[in-house]
């Protein structure tokens, strides 16, 4: 038991908190997530709307706040049903399984330093609790809602469910690997892995802004974590119908929707804590105003720096279409994995030249600009190809439908040639009634 002590000794602020103040807070965590999942899916229904010029929620509510609750209501209550070829027991866990974890993560993660609970005289952090391995338990507990996700899709009974359930084993775990790694080079700048200690410990400067490739790494890492576009594969519309939660309807449905959701706030706020300074605020306004560091403000800055990650999350789902399955996974295998493996080898090397040749901050700033500069590069080269792939046309198979040869300069692009007739004239067709082709405009002009 001494190790223990010992390590619960390195966070003096944790463990000593009153049950009715672990009630609170747990209570409040609950109210917040259910709260920010409410006004992410308007947002997000707002913000895809003004990018395909549509108006998108505005009746219910103030600019259409309510309409999220309307639609969760709404959804709880339609019918419940449970296909004949599932596994009921696991049909019914599955959106448990995959619901309970994005909940438990957010109680490492700090919205604020020591303050004061408003009428009273109790001192406690804004945060549920810490621990030495924050983080790891964060990675851990968050790959508990895999099960969930594969589990529901196996249960169903339907060949597309199973099938999206595995794409998304697949996925998670791959993406997974490349977010740990993401995260080493933190670890290793801060020198802990309690949520807590990384904050403090970006007091000058973010590791964003330090670690800028690991930022970089986590952020693709985060969205195919998520399964959200343009690397919502498991659920791909056009090959996997719904994909792994095909055959779910009412209240179960809304567990993995609201899973989803909050997986983008846990994501979105362990980015916030580990790279944009946690709560600190931002653009080192605490220079100028010494009080912004202070009291309940920097819950502000906390959520205002997560919900700028939710934006991208937005942003990419408006703007890009969705990767074909192998080069997603061939991305996440290929490029994201060997460029974070070579990128701790940079921050090692830089940490032991710092502390052993008194390397300066500005020195490690510029070997790493240049670092990130030839990954940039080695990303931007091409894989090598076959030469004749291009080329190669397929020959036709004895006894099978004679395959014409591909056009010497290659595929036609673009629209057809007109038809040109000896008078020179073009003939085009105009739709007629009924489904006709007129071409009295054409023959008048011709006989003219």
């Amino acid at each position: 038991m001494a190790p223990l002590a010992a390590d619960y000794d390195e966070l003096p602020a944790f463990g000593n908190d009153a049950w009715w103040v672990i009630g609170l807070k747990t209570l409040l965590i609950f109210l917040v997530l259910v709260l920010l999942t409410l006004f992410n899916i308007w947002w997000e229904r707002r913000v895809v709307a003004r990018m395909q010029h549509r108006i998108g929620p505005n009746v219910h509510g103030p600019f259409g706040l309510l309409q999220s609750l309307a639609d969760g209501v709404k959804l709880a209550l339609k019918e419940d049903l449970t296909p004949k070829a599932a596994d009921k027991l696991v049909f019914i866990i599955a959106p448990v399984i995959a619901v309970i974890p994005a909940f438990v993560t957010f109680s490492v993660i700090p919205f604020g330093p020591e303050v004061t609970i408003p009428f009273t005289d109790t001192v406690t952090p804004l945060q549920l609790t810490d621990m030495p391995v924050a983080v790891l338990f964060v990675m851990a507990i968050a790959s508990i809602g895999i099960y969930g996700i594969v589990l529901g899709g196996w249960s169903s009974g339907s060949t597309y469910s199973l099938l999206g359930g595995l794409r998304s084993s697949a996925q998670m775990i791959s993406y997974e690997v490349a977010m740990g790694l993401a995260l080493v080079s933190v670890f290793m700048y801060a020198g802990s892995m309690s949520t807590s200690e990384i904050v403090a410990a970006q007091d000058d400067f973010w590791f964003g802004l330090i670690l800028l490739p690991s930022f970089v790494i986590y952020t693709i890492a985060m969205v195919g974590e998520t399964n959200r576009a343009p690397f919502d594969l498991p659920e791909a519309e056009g090959e996997l119908v719904g994909g792994f939660h095909t055959e779910y309807s009412s209240l179960k449905f809304a567990l993995f929707f609201l899973a989803e959701y909050i997986n983008m706030a846990t994501v979105s706020a362990l980015a916030t804590t580990l790279f944009l300074g946690g709560w600190h605020a931002p653009f080192w306004i605490d220079e100028v105003w010494a009080g912004a560091n202070e009291g309940y403000w920097p819950v502000l800055w906390f959520f205002g720096k997560v919900l700028f990650f939710i934006f991208i999350f937005i942003w990419l789902r408006g703007s890009l279409p969705r990767l074909r399955y192998d080069q997603f996974m061939a991305f996440g295998w290929k490029r994201l994995i060997p460029i974070s493996l070579v990128w701790i080898l940079a921050v090692a090397t830089m940490r032991v030249a710092r502390d052993d040749l008194e390397f300066d901050r500005q020195t490690a700033m510029i070997v790493a600009g240049v670092l990130l500069a030839v990954f940039l590069l080695l990303f931007l080269i091409p894989e090598k190809k076959a030469a004749d792939e291009a080329t190669q046309v397929a020959a036709p198979r004895e006894g099978g439908f004679p395959v014409p040869p591909m056009p010497a300069g290659g595929a036609v692009r673009g629209a057809a040639r007109p038809l040109v007739f000896a008078s020179g004239a073009p003939i085009t067709s105009t739709p007629g009634p009924a489904g006709t082709t007129d071409r009295t405009a054409d023959l008048g002009a011709n006989d003219g």
